[in-house]
């Protein structure tokens, strides 16, 4: 600061006449970068074909998952759960007697035939199947499994065991091909009863297709 000739200045504590300044920012000029399209273009293709697989690999997932759900839609539901019912004793002395469970309580699929005591698999599978028998217990007691009318799978006996009442289980998980049949038999000399409480039973259910 400069003070000129015949000039004045005056100042105190209250600071009158000041001087100041401060530098904001300098300014450096850079060369601009070079734009290198070709570099630019590559790396965006190298980006689409990027996205382009992992939309593949979504589009692929959703497929397959689609293609899971309607598998599980179009398996059959099968599930079948019958007793003989009634209030009385079925016997037989002169050969085997096919079963024939009227009191139907579930039949999913309509796989159990009521008329025939026959349940058809609807697909090949594996099922569950059980039954339970129940009789006095003053004569032998059976109810016995075949598959496709010849072939024993399961079977539930008993002897005589005087005066009260027997009662036997089975079950077990089986391979059934599409059209095998299972019913349930008694053999000769032998008895089964139920009543409407369901003690003699025959029941199943598909796992899962094969």
């Amino acid at each position: 600061m400069v003070l000129w000739t015949n000039t004045q200045i005056w100042d105190n504590s209250n600071h009158h006449s000041t001087f100041s300044g401060f530098l904001l920012f300098s300014m450096v000029d850079e060369p601009p970068k070079d734009f290198d399209a070709e570099a630019e273009m590559k790396t965006l293709e190298v980006s689409l074909m990027q996205l382009q697989a992992e939309n593949r690999g979504i589009q692929e997932r959703l497929n397959s998952t689609e293609s899971e759900l309607k598998t599980m839609r179009d398996v059959p539901k099968v599930a079948f759960a019958v007793s003989l019912g009634g209030n009385g004793l079925v016997k037989t002395t002169s050969g085997s007697k096919t079963l024939i469970y009227k009191d139907v309580m579930t039949n999913i699929g309509q796989a159990y035939n009521s008329e025939t005591g026959e349940f058809t698999a609807p697909i090949r599978g594996v099922y569950y199947i059980r039954f339970t028998a129940n009789a006095p217990s003053n004569f032998p007691m059976s109810a016995v499994l075949y598959k496709n009318n010849n072939q024993i799978e399961l079977i539930a006996h008993e002897q005589p065991g005087g005066e009260g009442s027997d009662t036997a289980s089975n079950g077990a998980t089986l391979m059934l091909e599409e059209g095998d049949k299972l019913k349930m038999v008694l053999w000769t000399n032998t008895q089964i009863w139920d009543n409407s409480n369901h003690h003699s039973t025959f029941s199943g259910f598909l796992l899962f297709p094969l």
